[in-house]
């Protein structure tokens, strides 16, 4: 597998932190500021030049931007518009040899948590979800506008996606719960998962984002269904939880339900060789919650571990 770490596009601490611990394939944010054109050659060349300046390799991008995505996901007056973009943007993923694009389709409310600050083991702090404390958001969309709003999606850009060899690895809905107040989430079951990529639009270039927890929160059992998807799994989130789906936190790496050593083994038993970064990171002391899950001294433990884990199962 690929060791990547999850690097915003302008440069920082995590980026000194990626290279310093032997990482040499970035999962990239692409900025969402005015000066960044998503259709635009010359701004394309800028991000990835900052990447290369620091011996970095551009590999992933995470998400497809929310100038995009939200009016596809919603199937909005301005779908069309940015599907047309989306179309262009896989062209030049192509030209600057970035192979794949982790994407969801959670319209309205993307990954959700309620807080960001509880206690994990000796005082670290993590994020968290409970379903009895969310607030809805006023928004609302019905299980079948969003698949009819996924396959217009895939029917649009797969041919694309398959000419300039690009991947599409669809994220599940994080949580995994069937409604959040009035808007509909369908990518929350394995059943779902394997309709969403097998049946509506079949493609090589279609797969997913093993987000490891988000699966297992599911209730689904992991060492049936990575063996049973392996061949569609382009990308993977490691990432430890404890709880439920309706109640859960995120854990250390070393410190959750999920056997992470098992799992390892797991993956490389199932020849799969796709990138892999770290997910969803406590904040350890010394550090304030600035980017919770992403923050920078966390992520350096877990990827330590995972490096670990890579290099001796």
């Amino acid at each position: 597998m690929i060791l990547t770490d999850y690097l915003r596009s302008t440069p920082d601490l995590t980026w000194e932190y990626a290279k310093q611990c032997g990482i040499s394939h970035a999962t990239i944010r692409l900025p969402e500021d005015p000066s960044f054109t998503i259709t635009n050659r010359s701004c394309w060349r800028s991000v990835c030049g900052r990447y290369w300046g620091h011996g970095l390799k551009p590999a992933i991008i995470e998400p497809l931007p929310n100038e995009l995505h939200d009016h596809i996901k919603a199937g909005d007056s301005l779908r069309d518009e940015c599907i047309g973009k989306f179309l262009r943007m896989i062209e030049l993923m192509d030209e600057f040899d970035i192979r794949i694009l982790c994407f969801n389709f959670m319209a309205h409310v993307g990954w959700t948590r309620i807080a960001d600050s509880l206690k994990e083991r000796g005082g670290a702090r993590v994020t968290g979800f409970c379903l009895e404390d969310y607030v809805p958001s006023g928004f609302s969309i019905t299980e079948g506008q969003l698949w009819e709003n996924y396959a217009y999606f895939l029917k649009a850009v797969v041919p694309h996606a398959e000419k300039h060899n690009v991947y599409l690895a669809l994220h599940p809905d994080d949580p995994p719960l069937a409604r959040l107040g009035d808007v509909s989430r369908i990518m929350t079951s394995y059943e779902n998962i394997r309709h969403a990529i097998y049946d509506i639009m079949p493609s090589p270039n279609l797969g997913i984002t093993m987000c490891q927890a988000t699966f297992h929160m599911m209730g689904e059992d992991l060492f049936d269904i990575i063996p049973k998807l392996a061949e569609k799994i382009f990308f993977i989130h490691f990432r430890n939880v404890s709880g439920t789906k309706e109640n859960f936190r995120e854990t250390f790496h070393d410190n959750g339900v999920l056997p992470m050593v098992e799992l390892i083994r797991l993956y490389k038993r199932s020849k799969i060789e796709c990138p892999i970064r770290v997910d969803h990171v406590p904040t350890m002391a010394g550090e304030e919650v600035k980017n919770a899950g992403y923050d920078t001294i966390g992520r350096l433990y877990a990827i330590g571990y995972l490096k670990g884990l890579l290099e001796g199962c």
